[in-house]
């Protein structure tokens, strides 16, 4: 008589278990770390460059400051590498590549003053935002997999970032969003009527 256990595993099916799925996770967690790292490496390239195109001294200030905290925040990184027994390894960022080349095509584009310096907000913004994003959900991929130190390094980091964008959009709306606007309704107002013939 045969058995009625399939495969001879005790009645145990082949689909994958929570061990399975841990393991899964945490190789994703470690790659989005590596993404999070290539992308603050590049930051570091990036932020002088938008500083340096900045016009406002509150914005000036602003990009530089978060450049000195995007160097504590790869050293972070770093830390969270360490504490999950993994070596600090960068995987290109495609997103974070992609709203650089943004912000440097803007910063090209716009002529010096309170427009560029509207579109380097709204480019940082943007970077902010995908760290935003990026951060909360690695801090709930540590907390999950029980990293305890990851999530409260993490944490800071994802703070850090919030705080980042706050700053840029009280920035933004103190004068820099009105001026601009302004600016663009003087150029209009400058430019020479066109007469219609008449009938």
């Amino acid at each position: 008589m045969k058995s009625s256990q399939p495969n001879g595993k005790n009645g145990h099916s082949s689909s994958s278990g929570p061990s399975d799925k841990a393991t899964g996770l945490r190789k994703l967690f470690e790659n989005e770390l590596k993404d999070i790292y290539w992308a603050e490496k590049a930051l570091l390239k990036a932020i002088p460059k938008m500083a340096k195109k900045a016009t406002a001294d509150d914005l000036v200030t602003a990009l530089q400051g978060h450049l000195s905290e995007t160097e504590g925040q790869v050293k972070r990184l770093e830390q969270v590498f360490e504490s999950i027994g993994t070596k600090a390894v960068a995987k290109k960022c495609e997103a974070m590549d992609g709203l650089i080349k943004e912000a440097e095509e803007i910063m090209e584009e716009t002529a010096e003053g309170v427009v560029r310096d509207a579109g380097i907000i709204s480019a940082a913004q943007k970077v902010e935002h995908y760290e935003i994003a990026t951060y909360g959900t690695l801090c709930a991929f540590a907390k999950t997999l029980g990293e305890e130190d990851a999530v409260s390094l993490l944490q800071e980091t994802l703070d850090e970032e919030k705080e980042a964008d706050q700053k840029l959009s009280s920035i933004a709306e103190s004068f820099i969003n009105t001026e601009a606007a302004d600016e663009e309704h003087e150029e209009h107002d400058d430019e020479v009527p066109v007469m219609r013939k008449k009938k």
